[in-house]
């Protein structure tokens, strides 16, 4: 049966004969606006060698525009309530797989090789959490999985930031992590309205295209990694003390790091673009 998973009595009514209600502490709000899904859908570009790895499937209603775009869809959902509901509103999808588990804790790698070999492509889509954004995501890119691209939902100001590019305000640890990872975009805006339940922030939907190597010529990612977060964390501190304080690096080592670059002494984190973190790595470690 073909379920309109964007309407309100629908869905209610469907809910209601499972006995299921939302949980807060799982960050639950189902899209009930009809045209978001089939516009994320077609963001993956996907056809039939194409495989689709989502996270928290919630009743299915991406899910169903994904099966319709592209060759296999694996849903990870770790709300066990949901289970029946999607055995009814996805039952008619024969390329559609619900994997139980945290996504967090599961291997991915062997989640990968398990159920997509074959197909071309890879890619991960989600509406995801608040919570969990920056985890998930991270994790996605850190793992180095023979994933093609990442197209998720956040809450608008995540996206904002996690789209930033180092050297601008709104840049942090994790924007420089993911910029160092791949490219990221913001394709369009979702309205709070487009939920249910309704939150209390608007979202926005993001691109994520990894690149295994963006020529930064950094040889020692740990040290790099620790040094961005170092950076970021005392934002309101110059990026020598933020430095010096977290990793116990002296203050004229980092002073004369900076120098060596061109770089003014007294400059905050959000000020230092890759190709000056790369450098700072270089000469600090």
């Amino acid at each position: 049966m073909d379920y309109n998973l964007c309407d309100i009595n629908t869905v209610t009514a469907l809910l209601k004969r499972h006995g299921f209600k939302f949980s807060k502490s799982l960050g639950q709000n189902f899209i009930i606006d009809e045209e978001i899904c089939p516009a994320i859908a077609e963001a993956l570009n996907a056809d039939r060698k194409t495989a689709v790895l989502e996270i928290g499937p919630g009743i299915g209603v991406l899910t169903k525009e994904l099966c319709r775009v592209a060759g296999k869809v694996v849903s990870v959902e770790l709300d066990k309530r949901l289970f029946p509901v999607l055995e009814e509103t996805l039952g008619d999808f024969g390329n559609f797989t619900l994997v139980e588990g945290d996504f967090m804790k599961l291997d991915l790698a062997e989640l990968i090789e398990k159920e997509f070999s074959g197909y071309d492509k890879i890619k991960v889509c989600a509406n995801l959490p608040y919570y969990i954004t920056s985890p998930v995501i991270m994790t996605l890119l850190e793992s180095r999985l023979p994933i093609d691209e990442i197209v998720v939902m956040v809450q608008r100001e995540a996206a904002q930031r996690l789209c930033a590019e180092a050297g601008t305000k709104e840049c942090g640890a994790v924007s420089a992590a993911i910029q160092y990872y791949g490219n990221a975009e913001i394709l369009f805006e979702v309205g709070r309205e487009s939920f249910m339940p309704s939150p209390k922030v608007d979202s926005a939907v993001i691109r994520i295209t990894p690149i295994a190597d963006k020529g930064y010529g950094i040889d020692n990612e740990k040290a790099f990694f620790a040094l961005v977060k170092a950076a970021f964390s005392q934002r309101r501190k110059t990026a020598v003390n933020s430095v010096s304080a977290t990793l116990g690096i002296p203050k004229d080592k980092v002073t004369e790091a900076l120098r060596e670059l061109s770089l003014d002494e007294n400059i905050r984190a959000e000020k230092l673009t890759m190709e000056d973190f790369a450098g700072l790595t270089k000469r600090l470690f």
